[in-house]
């Protein structure tokens, strides 16, 4: 009876015995030859690594094969590195992989820097990223916070469209609302594809989030249930083309909502609203919801045998209760055009946003560790903070603690414009023109060499030395993004 509700509810892997999992993680491991991988990470050089049997451009012969060509074709920004499959796949088809299968296994067998360089490659194409990647073998979900922090994006809200300025931000400290979607039990519809319809805008179609429709995608999931995958939607200010005139994060959730209730209860607590397509027989399901604590509002995409949907508010109190928002829909483009409908009304006046970065603080409170919790990541930021904090004028910093990139350096720089362009060269020997500002420039060398090392570069150099830290190799890509974003805001 057991196995035959998950078949009806989609076959969740996270519903399956704790042993049961752990063979089928196993299994893909194995297929995919990343036992090893699981307790000793893979690394950034890995993804880097130019070999003779380079398959970036080749099809993989074997499943082994499979994570070196997506991480070689992801690390090229190739729009198709995700739609990697195997030759033997032709011979025997359980060699096929779900390639979110694929991606979630590789996040576990990664090193937090490998990770980060993957989230910042997908997202440049416009892939969507783990939010909250679960884990089968411990039954832990964590929240993928760190990896999330290099990414930057600009954008252009409506009110700042007709100035023609827009916005460039850490898209992990952008307030914005965050809308998530979910389903129950198993739908005829594609959640995924939908959403990619509903984000793309109307010139161009774009597959951000991975849907059954595309190759090996219809391979069943083994261990990815209970993912949950963010993306952003973000204005260009052009009303010819936004779908929305405000920014949003979009999340989407995995499997089947009955088996993952600590993601659900984490996006009942920080979205705007949550959409749940269900079907309208198992309404009665969101009678339980009655004790959650819920936060955003809950819209049911309510469908008969996937034929007609219609969008209903789900009420909790005073009593449960459900109203129809819209009239029964029988086409895709007519759901998705309630949806925008839906969405862009909820924009206009939206008191319930959130950062990634204090989404964290609430997952938190729901169990979920966040990544950056690390020992590593913490005191990489702790040594951040000291190197920034004596930045209290920009100017000042950068005069007292950065003087190599001061007044000299700028003389520096002038002098050899000029013996590039020779604007001044006149009448005079071209070679002995250039040799006069030769010997300015090796004079301000000099002056250079005679500066002594400022308090804040020590601490930096102290902090990232390998003679003064075992976690040399943890420390430079950790300082670095900070670094960055606190010079951002000091614009230094």
């Amino acid at each position: 009876l057991e196995m035959d509700q998950r078949r009806h509810h989609g076959g969740n892997s996270t519903s399956v015995p704790y042993n049961c999992h752990k063979s089928r993680e196993g299994e893909v491991l194995s297929k995919i030859g990343l036992e090893d991988q699981y307790d000793n990470k893979l690394t950034l050089s890995t993804a880097l690594e130019i070999s003779e049997s380079d398959v970036s451009e080749c099809k993989p012969e074997t499943a082994k094969s499979l994570f070196e060509a997506f991480l070689k074709r992801l690390m090229m920004l190739n729009p198709n590195a995700r739609s990697v499959k195997s030759s033997d796949v032709d011979i025997d088809e359980s060699n096929a992989i779900n390639p979110v299968d694929l991606i979630t296994i590789l996040f576990l067998c990664s090193d937090s820097f490998l990770q980060q360089t993957m989230v910042l490659k997908m997202s440049h194409c416009q892939f969507a990223v783990p939010l909250l990647l679960p884990n089968s073998r411990t039954k832990e979900i964590t929240m993928m916070l760190w990896s999330l922090r290099e990414i930057i994006r600009t954008f252009t809200p409506s009110k700042q469209a007709f100035q023609n300025l827009s916005c460039e931000e850490r898209i992990v400290n952008s307030n914005i609302p965050l809308v998530s979607f979910v389903r129950l039990g198993k739908t005829v519809l594609s959640k995924s594809q939908l959403l990619n319809k509903l984000l793309s805008n109307t010139d161009h179609y774009h597959d951000t989030f991975y849907h059954r429709n595309i190759g090996c995608a219809d391979v069943p999931r083994c261990i990815s249930d209970g993912l949950v995958e963010i993306s952003w939607y973000l204005p260009c200010g052009n009303r010819k083309i936004d779908k929305f005139t405000e920014p949003l994060a979009v999340a989407n959730l995995r499997g089947d909502i009955r088996t993952f209730n600590t993601q659900l209860s984490l996006l009942f607590q920080t979205s705007a609203t949550v959409y749940i397509f269900c079907e309208e027989s198992e309404t009665d399901y969101f009678k339980s919801l009655k004790s959650r604590d819920i936060i955003a509002n809950v819209i049911l995409i309510s469908s008969v045998q996937g034929k007609t949907f219609t969008l209903k508010k789900l009420s909790m109190k005073p009593s449960f209760k459900t109203t129809d928002v819209t009239q029964k829909k029988t086409t895709d483009m007519e759901l998705i055009k309630a949806l925008q409908e839906s969405i862009s009304k909820m924009l206009e006046n939206c008191p319930n946003k959130i950062s990634v970065a204090n989404l964290a603080a609430r997952a938190r409170s729901c169990g979920i560790p966040v990544d950056e919790d690390s020992n590593k990541c913490q005191s990489a930021w702790k040594k951040v903070c000291n190197i920034t904090r004596h930045i209290t004028s920009t100017s000042e910093f950068k005069d007292r603690q950065l003087p190599f990139q001061g007044h000299i350096w700028r003389k520096i720089s002038c002098l050899q414009t000029k013996s590039w362009r020779l604007p001044k060269a006149g009448n005079r020997n071209t070679d002995a023109y250039c040799e006069s500002l030769k010997r300015k420039e090796k004079e301000l060398r000099r002056k250079q060499q005679m500066l002594e090392m400022t308090d804040a570069m020590s601490s930096f150099l102290r902090s990232s030395s390998p003679n003064y830290s075992p976690q040399f190799s943890h420390l430079p890509l950790c300082v670095l993004p900070c670094c960055v974003y606190l010079f951002r805001l000091f614009g230094i």
